[in-house]
C-alpha cells in the first residue's frame, strides 16, 4: 500500500475516534440511557462487523475454543466496561477533559509491561510517566483553584484509561495467535453479547425518533468505532507501530474541538497545557520504547 495512503488511514481513523465523546453526548441530549449508549455502542458494532467480515473477511469467525478467555478479557473488561465509565466520565466532564484521562492509558501500558513481561522501567519512561501525570493534574484545575471536572468524573476518566491499556495486555496474547480483524472482531462479539444485560428496548425507539438519536447512533456505532478500527488496521500495512500511535494523538485534540464547536465547552489555561503534557508524555513513551510503540498500537481505540 502506498505509505501516504497508510498515513491518511491512521489520521482518519484518530479523527473517526475523537468523535465519540461529541456522539455519546448527542445520546445523551435525546434522552438516552448511560444502559442503552453501551448496548448501542457495542452490540451495533457486532451487527456492523459481522456483516462486513461475513462478506469480506470471513476468517475472522475461526479461533480456538482455549483461546477464549483471551477474547472474554478482552471484551467485558477492554471494550464493555470502558464504555460503561468513559460513558459516564464523559456526562461529568467536559470531553476534552474524559479525552486527556483516558489518554494515560500508554503510562498504565508502561506500568503492565514492567510488571507482566519485565520491561525495564526507564528513567526516560519514568519521565513521561510523571509528565502525564502532571497533565492530568492540571486539567483537573486543581493547580488553578478551579476544578474543570468533579473527583467522581476524574476517577471515572482514570479507570477508562485503564480499561484502554488492558486491551494491549490481552492483545499482546491475542495478536500472537490470530490477525488483528480476528482480534477486534471476538472481542465485540463478547462486548455486543455482554451489553444486551444494560439494554432497554423500548425505551430506545423514543430516542431513535429524534434527529439527535439518529445522528448520534450512526455517529457512535459507524463513525466512532467500526470505521476507526477498520481504518487504523489498514494504516498499519504500511506505518510502523509507534509512528501510528503518535498520530493518533489527534484523538483528543478533536475531542476537545467537538465539545468547543458543538457544545460550547470551554478550554482553560490549565486544561490547555494538561493536554499538552498528557500528549507529549505519549509521545516520549512512543517514541522511547518499542514496546510500547508495539502495545499502544493495540490500544489507538476508544
Amino acid at each position: 500500500m502506498n505509505k501516504t495512503i497508510s498515513y491518511i488511514y491512521v489520521i482518519l481513523s484518530a479523527v473517526c475516534w475523537g468523535f465519540i465523546g461529541f456522539s455519546n453526548r448527542l445520546l445523551t441530549e435525546a434522552g438516552m440511557t448511560l444502559g442503552n449508549r453501551v448496548f448501542v455502542r457495542n452490540f451495533g458494532t457486532l451487527l456492523v462487523l459481522t456483516v462486513v467480515f461475513g462478506l469480506f473477511h470471513r476468517q475472522v469467525f475461526r479461533i480456538r475454543l482455549k483461546h477464549l478467555p483471551i477474547f472474554l478479557g478482552s471484551g467485558l473488561i477492554s471494550i464493555l466496561l470502558l464504555s460503561v465509565v468513559y460513558f459516564q466520565c464523559q456526562t461529568m466532564c467536559s470531553l476534552s477533559v474524559a479525552a486527556v484521562l483516558l489518554y494515560l492509558a500508554p503510562s498504565f501500558v508502561v506500568l503492565a509491561s514492567a510488571v507482566l513481561w519485565k520491561t525495564p522501567l526507564t528513567m526516560g519512561k519514568v519521565a513521561a510517566l510523571c509528565v502525564s501525570l502532571l497533565g492530568c493534574i492540571m486539567v483537573s484545575g486543581v493547580l488553578g483553584g478551579d476544578m474543570t471536572a468533579s473527583w467522581a468524573g476524574i476517577g471515572l476518566g482514570v479507570v477508562s484509561g485503564m480499561c484502554y491499556a488492558s486491551y494491549t495486555v490481552f492483545s499482546h496474547y491475542g495478536l500472537a495467535r490470530y490477525e488483528s480483524y480476528t482480534m477486534i472482531y471476538w472481542t465485540f462479539l463478547v462486548a455486543g453479547l455482554g451489553s444486551v444485560f444494560f439494554a432497554d428496548i423500548p425505551a430506545l425507539l423514543p430516542v431513535f425518533q429524534q434527529p439527535k438519536g439518529i445522528i448520534g447512533g450512526i455517529g457512535v456505532v459507524i463513525v466512532a468505532t467500526v470505521l476507526p478500527y477498520i481504518f487504523y488496521t489498514k494504516g498499519l500495512e504500511g506505518v510502523e507501530s509507534g509512528k501510528a500511535s503518535i498520530i493518533a494523538n489527534v484523538e483528543p485534540v478533536v475531542a476537545a474541538l467537538t465539545g468547543v464547536v458543538f457544545f460550547h465547552e470551554t478550554l482553560s489555561i490549565w486544561t490547555l497545557l494538561g493536554v499538552a503534557c498528557v500528549l507529549g508524555g505519549v509521545i516520549l513513551l512512543a517514541k522511547g520504547d518499542d514496546t510500547c510503540k508495539e502495545s499502544h498500537s493495540s490500544t489507538a481505540s476508544t
